[in-house]
This record gives structure tokens, C-alpha cells and sequence, in this order.
């Protein structure tokens, strides 16, 4: 895609801290350092967001991820545990319209990121799960 960022890092129009590149993904270092060490995994390939992967795509960009994410933790004796986030569509934080995973390492319990559920629990009983569940699964697209 002509005006995306990530396009152009990728071609090399634009520099990165790059960490990893083969004909499926580039991973470089994020900007905002969120900890030391947070790297993209984008795919080499323009869609915007996860709902645009096909299987092959899919199967490319998250049989890398184990292997930057291995390489990420044994280069810091430091860190302790990881985060692996996909954020799709604005209201879930998406801010460049080209998907990317987030290898975010962790530290400590005060590493300055955190995430927060709620736990709604209580408002969910089987009967409301199961409807959840059958939304969802009628779907879901064969082969």
C-alpha cells in the first residue's frame, strides 16, 4: 500500500531498528518502547487487520512469532515473561491500519505496563455462555 508506514519500512523506504526479515515478516523495534525490547512482528504482506489474514498468511506470520519471541527473551537475562497483543480496529487501539503483533517483554510487576480486565463473571451464567458460544461457532468458516 502506497502511504503505510509499515509498507514502507518493510521496503526499506523508511529506517527501523530491525531485528528479523525473511520473505513472511519483518519485526523491528517499536518507537514507543513500551520495555525495552518491544518488537512488531508485521506480516510482509499489506492487510489491514487480523480479520484480513488467510490461512497461509496466518500460518507465515504466527510460526515466526515463537521464534522472535525466543530470540527477544534470551537477549536479556532481565526479562522474565512476555506479552503477545494484536490490536484490530481503533476502538481496540489499533493505530497503524496494517497488522502487526506486539512482543511486548516483561520485567517486573512494575515495568510501567499493565493490563486490565474486569471480571464480569458474575453476569455470565451456562445458558448466556453457551449462547455466546453459538453465535460465535455458527460463524466460523469451513475449509
Amino acid at each position: 500500500m502506497e502511504d503505510c508506514i509499515f509498507c514502507k519500512i518493510i521496503a526499506g523506504e523508511i529506517p527501523s531498528t530491525q531485528v528479523y526479515q525473511d520473505d513472511a515478516v519483518t519485526a523491528f523495534l517499536d518507537l514507543s518502547q513500551t520495555t525495552p525490547g518491544h518488537t512488531l512482528v508485521v506480516p510482509n504482506k499489506h492487510v489491514n487487520d487480523i480479520y484480513g489474514y488467510d490461512e497461509q498468511l496466518a500460518a507465515d506470520v504466527f510460526a515466526r512469532i515463537p521464534k522472535i519471541a525466543r530470540a527477544l527473551r534470551d537477549s536479556d537475562p532481565e526479562i522474565k515473561g512476555l506479552n503477545i497483543l494484536n490490536n484490530n480496529g481503533e476502538l481496540a487501539y489499533q493505530s497503524v491500519f496494517h497488522s502487526h503483533i506486539h512482543l511486548i517483554p516483561r520485567y517486573n510487576s512494575d515495568d510501567d505496563f499493565s493490563m486490565h480486565f474486569s471480571d464480569n463473571s458474575d453476569k455470565y451464567d451456562a445458558k448466556k455462555l453457551n449462547e455466546i458460544a453459538d453465535r460465535i461457532a455458527k460463524n466460523i468458516q469451513p475449509k
